[in-house]
């Protein structure tokens, strides 16, 4: 979707085509609002719109926000997760909260550029620079709490990430068109079913159609480390470390209809609440633009069955990417049941309880009880004492000592290519390994696991040759869409095991 004309978008907005929801947004000259492509108002005049690539450079140009088709929660534009540029690290790291807890001097550093360098690429691309960025997810941060909770306005301003009251109050005016107490006053009135519990932020992360999320669930589920995950009753909840404290999430299928997924989230620190969000959607890859992956996939012979029975197949991602390479070490040369028990043992033994968050959530925790083991403290622990191998000991501890220092950076702004070989570096993490972190640490969209005992059982199943150099030739027809394709291959020999 990145080489789109203006020509292109007006034929998309006239047409409400919710697939470029959050690809772009149109600003109306006549009204001072800007829209999402599939807004149900009556398309405006050609000569009145004006088409911008995010939402803050929309509002940087004057535009508020429409009121009935909220363009601020639209879906995430899908080039930030599959592009490895600059412009797209940083996008990916403002996203999760980096300007507001470090500046623009900490997302430079982080990005190993200096900081005009990234203000130039960042501006260039997104028409708006890190700051006015952050300024609109605050802004956005700032209604969901607004709506969803209680909690006093002058608290919502802070947690935010305001400086103050009135820049709070001023920034949700020139947003939204109204102040914070008109926009709770607005959806008191059209409140329906069951208020959020105490301490309960009740929101809905937007996506693109189709998905996948009964498969995506069991995926999680078989995985899930009991008092870290669980997955039942249709719901997917979790424990979360994140910048300023610990958090619980529950992700279900939205109701009423598909584009959303509901989505509760309970934080120790509500300056936590705009990297859950980014967290949450990366689990479950939902800026993924299916369409395209599945338009793609299509033109092979041999993944075309697979995809046309489920075109919104996703890639799993995760909430933590220390968290996640760790746990592939634990899964290296075993099942994943096996690798299930060991992250249960370690967790039993490292991993930090939840406290009082866990009594505060109630029932509702579903027997979450801790958050999987920080990488400083596994960096500290005997590898002769842990439950595995001495050898796969010592690769864990290894790891998790450079993921404690910095030497290896798994954040959302790491640069794949350089990570890759950082990790391959280490003692004991091997192609598979640093492979199955690209594609759910990293959000890598082209990973590919030739070796997996899994990718060549499901090629076989398919009569295609499954030894690991003819399927990596293979694979090489399906960049840059590899791991979407080994998703395919996963869930089909899921399928047939299921009905044999």
């Amino acid at each position: 979707m990145k080489d789109v004309d203006d020509e292109q978008r007006y034929r998309a907005a006239a047409s409400k085509d919710a697939r470029f929801d959050g690809v772009f947004f149109i600003g109306v000259t006549s009204t001072g609002i800007y829209c999402r492509p599939s807004c149900p108002a009556i398309t405006p005049k050609r000569a009145n719109m004006r088409f911008y690539p995010s939402a803050a450079a929309a509002q940087e140009s004057g535009f508020r926000a429409c009121k009935r088709c909220r363009p601020d929660t639209s879906p995430g534009s899908p080039e930030w997760n599959i592009r490895a540029d600059v412009a797209a690290r940083a996008m990916r790291l403002i996203a999760d909260g980096a300007v507001d807890r470090d500046g623009v001097t900490g997302l430079a550093d982080r990005l190993g550029y200096s900081e005009r360098q990234v203000n130039r690429a960042v501006t260039t691309e997104l028409g708006a620079g890190p700051l006015a960025l952050a300024r609109a997810q605050r802004a956005q941060t700032a209604r969901v709490l607004t709506e969803t909770t209680t909690l006093p306005l002058g608290e919502i301003a802070f947690a935010a990430g305001f400086a103050s009251i009135r820049q709070f109050n001023a920034t949700m005016r020139e947003v939204f068109a109204l102040t914070p107490s008109e926009l709770r006053e607005r959806v008191a009135r059209g409140r329906r079913g069951e208020p959020p519990g105490p301490g309960t932020i009740r929101l809905r992360l937007a996506y693109r159609a189709p998905i996948d999320l009964e498969r995506m669930f069991r995926f999680l589920g078989a995985r899930a480390i009991p008092g870290v995950e669980d997955a039942s009753d249709g719901c997917y909840r979790r424990t979360l470390m994140l910048p300023n404290g610990v958090g619980l999430v529950a992700l279900r299928a939205g109701g009423g209809g598909a584009g959303f997924v509901d989505c509760e989230l309970q934080l120790e620190d509500l300056k936590d609440l705009a990297p859950a969000v980014q967290r949450c959607r990366r689990l479950l890859d939902l800026d993924a633009d299916p369409d395209t992956v599945s338009g793609f996939l299509a033109g092979s012979e041999l993944l075309r069955p697979l995809v046309e029975a489920c075109p919104g197949r996703r890639v799993p991602g995760h909430v933590d990417g220390a968290e996640l390479a760790l746990r592939a070490v634990l899964g290296q040369q075993v099942s994943v049941a096996a690798a299930r028990r060991l992250g249960t043992r370690l967790t039993e033994v490292y991993g930090k309880p939840l406290g009082g968050l866990a009594a505060a959530a109630g029932p509702g925790a579903a027997g979450l009880t801790h958050c999987f083991p920080a990488a400083d403290t596994i960096a500290a622990a005997d590898p002769d004492s842990l439950p595995m191998p001495r050898s796969r000991g010592r690769a864990l501890v290894g790891l998790a000592a450079a993921l404690a220092s910095g030497a290896v950076s798994l954040d959302p702004g790491a640069d794949r290519d350089e990570a890759e070989k950082q990790l391959l570096a280490l003692p004991g993490i091997g192609p598979w390994t640093v492979g199955y972190i690209r594609m759910r640490a990293l959000s890598d969209p082209d990973a590919f696991l030739p070796t997996d005992a899994g990718v060549r059982h499901g090629l076989a199943a398919l009569g295609a040759p499954s030894d690991p150099e003819a399927a990596a030739r293979q694979a090489e027809s399906w960049r840059p869409w590899r791991s979407y394709a080994l998703q395919h291959l996963w869930a089909h020999l899921e399928q047939a095991k299921e009905t044999s």
